[in-house]
Order: C-alpha cells, then sequence, then structure tokens
C-alpha cells in the first residue's frame, strides 16, 4: 500500500506569456531613456522663476514641518568616505539599476516586464511636463540654507556649472525620477517574485532618498511628488497577477491540492 503524494507546486508567469520582440523592446527602453534626458534638457532656461520656485518650496516645507535636509547632508560630512560613497551612489547607480531590473523582467517575468515599463514610461512622461511649467533649482544651488554642493566639493560630480552645463537641464529638480524610479525597482521586483527576503529591496529607494536629499540634488517634496505620480500609474496600470500551478501540468490556473489517502492501494 502506497501514500499518494500531493504533486509539487511551482510559481509561474500567468498563462506562460511570450516574451516581447527583443529589438522592438530595445527600441522602446532606449527611447524612454533618451526621453528623460532630452526631454529634460529641453526644459532649459526661466533660471530667475526655478530660485523663486526653489524659495517657495524651501519655505512650504518648514512649514509644513517636514525634516530639514541639513539633518541628513550633516551625518553625510562626518567624513569624507561617507560623503564620497553618497556622490558616487548617485552618479552611478540610477540608469544601471533600472537597465539591469528591466532587463531581468524581461528574461525571467515578461508579464511584470510588460507592466513594469509601462508603468516607468507613464511616470517618465509625466514628470517631463513639471519642468515646464514648475522650474526648480536644486536644494545645492540654493543659497542661506547652510547646504553644501558635495558633488563639487567632494567629488564625483555629474555636473558642472549650469552656466555651462548643455548636458542636462539642473533647473528640473521637481519630480526626482531618481527617487521615482528606484521605488518603481523595489515595488517591481516585490510583485514579481516570492522570495520572503523580497522587502529589502526597498532598501534601494531609501538610500536613494537619503542620497537625493544628503547630497542637496533633491527637495524632500522631490521624492513626495515622484511618489504621487508612481502611486497613480500604479493605480491605473495593475500588475498582472503571479498564479500557482501543478508542476509538469502548466494549466496556468491555480491547482486544487488532491487529498492524500493513506491506506488507498493500487
Amino acid at each position: 500500500m502506497n501514500a499518494r503524494t500531493e504533486p509539487a507546486e511551482a510559481d509561474t508567469e500567468p498563462d506562460a506569456p511570450a516574451r516581447p520582440p527583443l529589438i522592438r523592446e530595445f527600441l522602446l527602453v532606449a527611447g524612454l531613456f533618451l526621453v528623460y534626458k532630452l526631454g529634460r534638457q529641453l526644459a532649459t532656461g526661466h533660471t530667475g522663476e526655478a530660485y523663486r520656485n526653489a524659495r517657495r518650496v524651501w519655505h512650504l516645507e518648514r512649514t509644513v514641518h517636514l525634516p530639514h535636509e541639513t539633518a541628513v547632508q550633516s551625518a553625510l560630512l562626518h567624513g569624507d568616505t561617507l560623503v564620497r560613497l553618497a556622490n558616487t551612489y548617485y552618479a552611478t547607480v540610477h540608469f544601471p539599476a533600472t537597465l539591469a531590473f528591466l532587463v531581468w523582467l524581461y528574461l525571467r517575468r515578461p508579464a511584470h516586464y510588460v507592466w513594469a515599463r509601462r508603468v516607468l514610461a507613464v511616470v517618465t512622461t509625466a514628470a517631463l511636463v513639471l519642468p515646464f511649467t514648475f522650474p526648480l533649482a536644486p536644494p545645492r544651488l540654493l543659497t542661506g540654507t547652510g547646504l553644501v554642493d558635495t558633488a563639487r566639493v567632494y567629488g564625483p560630480s555629474v555636473y558642472g556649472p549650469p552656466s555651462s552645463d548643455h548636458l542636462s537641464n539642473q533647473f528640473a529638480a521637481m519630480p526626482s525620477l531618481h527617487f521615482g524610479w528606484a521605488l518603481m525597482l523595489a515595488i517591481g521586483l516585490i510583485a514579481a517574485t516570492r522570495s520572503r527576503w523580497r522587502p529589502l529591496w526597498l532598501l534601494h529607494p531609501l538610500v536613494t532618498l537619503l542620497v537625493i536629499v544628503g547630497t542637496a540634488n533633491h527637495y524632500w517634496l522631490d521624492a513626495i511628488v515622484a511618489t504621487a505620480m508612481l502611486g497613480l500609474a500604479l493605480a491605473s496600470l495593475h500588475p498582472p497577477r503571479r498564479t500557482t500551478t501543478t508542476a509538469g501540468r502548466g494549466t496556468g490556473r491555480p491547482s486544487t491540492p488532491e487529498p492524500v489517502l493513506a491506506g488507498a492501494s493500487r
């Protein structure tokens, strides 16, 4: 007499979706990054308005009692090593981490990849509107705040003087896509995986938040607005559901465990 055991179960993508064509996706993702860079550059100018808006944001944060950005920066300035690590994180992690996130999803979770790419596209496109309507100087360029331009003083820096920097728009601080993309990376990996440790992905946006504020590249409000934009995108673009299927059957539907019949004979 043999005990009848339950079949093994495995996580699968819903209905085993096929990966989108690689060349098309490469062009779409490359276009997303290009729109991010060129769109912000097209919004150059309005310097005076950018500084006036910066003063408004600074005073608004103090009025609503948000934490002072100088408190975060003071922690970084306890040693040259820590502040240089923060500057390096700001300069080098943003694009490679997002690209690695999309590549992994494309290879391992195609349905989640399509969802994440759409969310990032919506957030990035929406974020490019604000530099035209609300140009904003970053806190490192704002005098009288007590903040230090850590990248310029300690290095490495990705920006030159605003008057001669033709590769980026330094007056497009609102919203912070550094933080918005980092938060989407964490949310996307939490949604697409089943590891008990997956909440640890939230450390990436947390570190990113401390870095962008501590290096005086962004205000708290920049991250808050980015979070709101991401929330609206996620509310309209829902992630695909992961389903648990019986191994070897590939039904794409949740399985129903069969009872164990301890005394059954064949």
